[in-house]
This record gives C-alpha cells, structure tokens and sequence, in this order.
C-alpha cells in the first residue's frame, strides 16, 4: 500500500506540477451518524499524529482550519512552513493548521524535520483514504480554509506568501 501511495503520488507530481491555481471546491459527503450532521463538507478523519496519538479533524469545530497537504522533500512546501508556524502563532485561539504528511518513507525523518522547521501545529500521517477524500490531491503543496463550521472555503494547489492565507484568515475566521 506504501508503493502504491508513493506512486500515486509521485504520479501526481509529474503531471500536475508543484504549482496550481487558487479555486474553490465543493465536497459532498455521506451523513450516516447523527454527530457527522452538524460538521460541514470537509471529509473527516481520524489520522496518527507524527509525535503520536491520533487527531479527528472534526474535534476542530469552532476554529478555523487550514489543512495543508505536503512533504518534507518538496520545496514549495519547505518554503510554507515558516508562515504557517508565524501564522499558528498569532491566530492561536481562532485557528488551527493541521499539516498531512505525504512521505511515506522514513517516520522519523519526519519527526526531525518538524523539530528543525519549529513546526507548532498538529502534523499527522497522511493515508491513500484521506488523499482520495480530498479530490485525488494532484500536486502539493495543496492547502484548504476549512471554515468553523467543517466547509471548505477554499482550495489553494501549489505556494502561495503567508498574506493570501493571512487575508485568508481574516476572511472566513470567527474575531
């Protein structure tokens, strides 16, 4: 299944580019329990934290989201990070980056480079599921504004500077 995924998304890379455009999506999900009914569009799951345990999106209601799909070798990713730790920083009580890791590789690599980068949020393993739930993510960096309420505002394919997701969070956060 890790060959399948690395390809899967190795696929990706070469024919969607690490770089896209901005556009908006819309996701429709399934309402088979009572508790899933007051969460929006945006596809739950429960993922392994890279530190351990384990975070539900949906334990997030209330706050903002952005949930960022990347990996430690990818560039455009690499040059995120800062802002989205800069960002966590100052919307602390409004908001929450969640960050899905895609190699599949080398666990603690991964480990190491959250300690290096300083990375304050949540980062979880991401699985062949919650890449499919999300629209086959095609190129990464892919990042989406989820707002308090569990809907996907927005849908942002490849980099972009810490002030679109910062005009962003203005935009569709609770102050």
């Amino acid at each position: 299944m890790k060959k399948i995924f690395s390809i899967l998304i190795a696929f990706a890379m070469i024919f969607g580019g690490c770089k896209g455009k901005e556009n908006k999506v819309e996701f429709s999900t399934k309402e088979t329990k009572k508790s899933e009914r007051s969460w929006g569009n945006a596809p739950d799951f429960t993922l392994e934290k890279i530190e351990g345990g384990t975070l539900t999106l949906s334990d997030y209601k209330g706050k903002l989201i952005i949930l960022n799909f990347w990996a430690t070798w990818c560039p455009p990713c690499r040059m995120e990070i800062p802002s989205f730790v800069e960002l966590q920083n100052k919307y602390k009580d409004h908001l929450i980056i969640i960050g899905i890791n895609l190699d599949q590789d080398n666990p603690e690599n991964v480990k190491q480079f959250v300690k290096k980068f300083n990375i304050n949020y949540p980062v979880v393993k991401g699985t062949y599921r919650v890449v499919q739930d999300y629209g086959e993510i095609r190129g990464i960096p892919t990042t989406f504004i989820i707002d308090s309420n569990g809907n996907i505002r927005e849908t942002i394919v490849g980099y972009r500077p810490k002030e679109i997701f910062e005009s962003l969070i203005k935009q569709y956060g609770e102050f």
